[in-house]
């Protein structure tokens, strides 16, 4: 269900179905998308969506189906259902060629079978009755014509009226000439005057030929006549013309009391004709929208991913333009999604995608989105949008709104989606907001879903507090002054009232007017928010960065382990050839020892030449001499490690001092950073082989943090990540140093920044546990850390 009843054509459902409606090849097909509207029944949507998907499949990668003519037969079927009608030469053509498409695209099917089940249950055990088509293939030709010897009868009269037609067209051809050798006849020829084959005469001359008149020219110069001797003939021909209609009429006649009996067959031949039509134009819009089939869950929530508004999509296409894509999560934890951020920023077609998308889901409809989102089921929709302010009914623009949100409190429920356009508007906003306020409260109690878009600051201060609802703004260039459609979850946007006015050029003095005027509060959050989509912006394109590099590295891990796959694949291979050689070699050394003792003896042990054989004999075993291994050294790494140590990374020249030794891991500070590397990654190094340098700054640091380090810190007034990270490098220091306490001074307030910190700090096994101050010296408004 969808209210109101313009919802739908506010969302621009309606226009999608006009754009599906001209892809279709017929008036029946154009009927059932009309007829289109959102379901429920998870098991109808499902099989909607497979039909399209499989079409489009067709359509995109097997051979075209044979969809070739399309009419509405069904109407025919009505038609010879009364007992004595029958069915014209041209509407038994259209019954001929609808039944020669329908049987191709069964054959097409049986030919596939199984690879497009949900289409072939369109027509499971649906018949091809050949003896139909043969019925009237035999009376009707392939022009629609009937044909000459569809009957003996129609054959004969046929060909009696060819006859008479020649030999009056003999008698009157021989007529003519002899009248225009006589000069009897004015310009022209032969011509047809009331189906009858007459002669141009000029006037004066009508008496000389005998024959009956039909007719004359505008300026009475000329008549129009039949001769006497072809009368006869022409009526014999006219009287055969009447029988051949009659004997038609018999055929035709005879020819749908054959077919009767197919009525019902008829018709559902022509339900399968208008569901292939209505299918094919919906995957038809699914490839121009470049639409996926979604994961579908029998639940009440919706995760889309890289989704696109299809009517925006097809107009920013004509302009050569791109759709921003749009990320957007609804479930049972974040079930509403109030959308804030700058005017024509995107809200509202972020809101209407969502609304539009999940409805064409539920109509059996691809979406734009990426084949990974996920669409639940609702069981309404109920909208909110544009002014629908009623002279008639003397409702204003804002009694319109609530009259609608009366509704939706009373009728939501938790399978609703309820979309909400500018909540609150309409007026004045001291009102206003808090009735909107009210009356998301009510709505969210009821569990609904759904999407809202506001300006007003106390909605995104009540979604940030309220579970069930999540704050998302539509970022913004503010360095440009340019919106960039994204949506971004889990903080609200400013509304760039000011900046925008200042772009635009408003009068310098009259902004700071409009500043002055708003309360010290709102420029507050204002400006933080601005600030916060700053940071924002910065830490994505860090982030973009940061992923360029993360590629970079994935390719070098892959590089490496395709060498290293390499030489795991070789190493057997290398090792048999070096073993080959070592045996060359060895073979080699015997043959040269074996040679050398053998002319040792020819040469009778004389000393010059014993000595020079024994020196070449040493020159060639020191080429395969292979050095001595030196002896291993035992391991630094194996040695007992404790504060105050010096080590060295094995695997760089890194020097750095052990804090402390957990486990398999080390603690060390290496000049001012702080880090946490493996047992077995360090070796220990006496302070001799620590560079001076080194030691001196290491020192001189230490005595400098000895000195200016305090036990207490004062966090009053910073954001929560700012007091994070100042507490991370604070605690470090105190870690190094030895101390057993630390005192945090973070106010009292509404007790979110003393949360936060003692949660971020419990983290820490170092911390052995934490206490609020005496009540007399500030109470829970500081934190006693103690330290293990």
């Amino acid at each position: 269900m969808i209210y109101p009843n313009n919802a739908a054509d506010k969302l621009g459902f309606t226009d999608v179905k006009i754009h599906i409606q001209s892809l279709c090849l017929s008036d029946m097909g154009r009927q059932m998308v009309d007829k289109i509207q959102m379901m429920s029944n998870y098991d109808n949507i499902y099989k909607f969506l497979r039909q399209t998907r499989e079409f489009k499949e067709i359509l995109e990668n097997d051979s075209p189906l044979p969809i070739r003519h399309l009419f509405d037969i069904k109407s025919l079927a009505e038609k010879i259902r009364v007992e004595g009608a029958f069915l014209t030469e041209a509407e038994l053509h259209q019954v001929l060629l609808s039944l020669q498409t329908v049987f191709s695209v069964i054959s097409y099917f049986n030919e596939r079978e199984s690879r497009y089940p949900t289409l072939e249950a369109l027509f499971e055990h649906l018949p091809i009755e050949k003896k139909i088509l043969k019925s009237i293939e035999s009376v009707i030709d392939e022009k629609g014509k009937i044909r000459a010897n569809a009957s003996r009868e129609l054959q004969e009269i046929v060909a009696g009226i060819a006859r008479a037609e020649q030999e009056a067209r003999k008698k009157i051809d021989h007529i003519f000439k002899t009248a225009q050798n006589s000069g009897y006849t004015a310009d022209g020829s032969l011509t047809i005057r009331d189906g009858r084959l007459c002669i141009p005469l000029l006037a004066e001359n009508k008496r000389k030929v005998k024959g009956f008149v039909h007719d004359e020219s505008a300026s009475g110069q000329t008549v129009y006549l039949e001769p006497e001797e072809v009368f006869q003939l022409n009526n014999k021909v006219r009287d055969l013309e009447f029988d051949k209609r009659r004997e038609i009429i018999r055929i035709l006649v005879a020819l749908s009391n054959d077919l009767r009996p197919y009525v019902p067959l008829f018709m559902a031949y022509h339900g399968l004709l208008t569901k292939l039509d209505f299918v094919r134009a919906k995957a038809l819009f699914a490839i121009e929208t470049e639409s996926e089939m979604p994961v579908l869950v029998n639940k009440a929530e919706l995760s889309l991913v890289n989704a696109r508004h299809p009517l925006l999509l097809l107009a920013l296409r004509k302009e050569k333009q791109t759709v921003v894509p749009l990320n957007i999560n609804i479930d049972e934890k974040q079930r509403v999604v109030v959308v804030s951020g700058p005017n024509a920023g995107g809200k509202s077609v972020c809101m209407k995608t969502v609304g539009l998308l999940q409805i064409m889901v539920q109509a059996g409809l691809l979406v734009p989105v990426d084949e990974h989102s996920v669409f639940g089921v609702f069981k309404q929709v109920f909208a909110d949008i544009g002014d629908d302010q009623s002279i008639e009914s003397d409702l204003s623009t804002y009694s319109a709104h609530l009259s609608k949100m009366k509704y939706f409190v009373e009728n939501a429920g938790g399978k609703t989606l309820v979309l909400i356009d500018e909540f609150g508007t309409g007026t004045d906003p001291q009102f206003g907001g808090p009735i909107a306020e009210a009356v998301l409260d009510a709505l969210n109690r009821k569990k609904i879903r759904g999407v809202v878009t506001t300006h007003y600051s106390n909605l995104k201060l009540f979604a940030n507090a309220t579970e069930g609802l999540e704050n998302a703004s539509m970022m913004f260039n503010n360095l440009e002054m340019q919106p960039m459609y994204i949506l971004e979850m889990g903080k609200p946007g400013s509304s760039y009232a000011f900046e925008i006015a200042q772009k635009i050029g408003l009068p310098e003095q009259v902004l700071n007017a409009a500043k002055n005027k708003i309360g010290t509060h709102q420029k507050k959050v204002d400006t933080l928010l601005v600030d916060l989509e700053r940071d924002k912006k910065e830490l994505l394109e860090k982030k973009v960065v940061l992923d360029k590099q993360q590629r970079r590295v994935d390719v070098l891990l892959r590089e490496n382990e395709q060498l290293k796959e390499y030489l795991d694949e070789n190493k057997k291979a290398i090792l048999k050839e070096a073993k080959k050689e070592a045996q060359n070699i060895i073979l080699n050394a015997n043959k040269l020892i074996e040679n050398t003792i053998s002319e040792i003896k020819e040469t009778k042990a004389e000393k010059e030449g014993t000595a020079k054989l024994r020196q070449n004999l040493q020159q060639e075993l020191k080429k395969h001499q292979i050095a001595k291994e030196a002896p291993k050294q035992v391991s630094k790494a194996d040695e007992e490690l404790k504060h105050g140590d010096w080590v060295k990374l094995t695997d760089s020249e890194t020097v750095g001092q052990v804090i402390d030794v957990t486990k398999d891991n080390v603690i060390l500070a290496i000049g001012e950073l702080r880090s946490v590397v493996k047992r077995k990654r360090v070796e220990r190094i006496t302070k001799k082989e620590v560079p001076k340098e080194i030691r001196k700054s290491y020192s001189s640091q230490l005595t400098d943090t000895y000195a200016s380090f305090s036990p207490e810190i004062d966090i009053r007034g910073m954001r929560g990540e700012d007091a994070v990270q100042e507490i991370e490098k604070y605690l470090d220091r105190a870690l190094m140093m030895g101390m057993s306490s630390l005192k945090i001074i973070h106010g009292k307030g509404d007790g979110i920044l003393r949360k936060l910190i003692r949660g971020y700090l419990s983290k820490y096994s170092q911390v052995s546990r934490m206490e609020d101050e005496h009540a007399d010296r500030g109470g829970d408004g500081i934190t006693y850390v103690y330290l293990s």
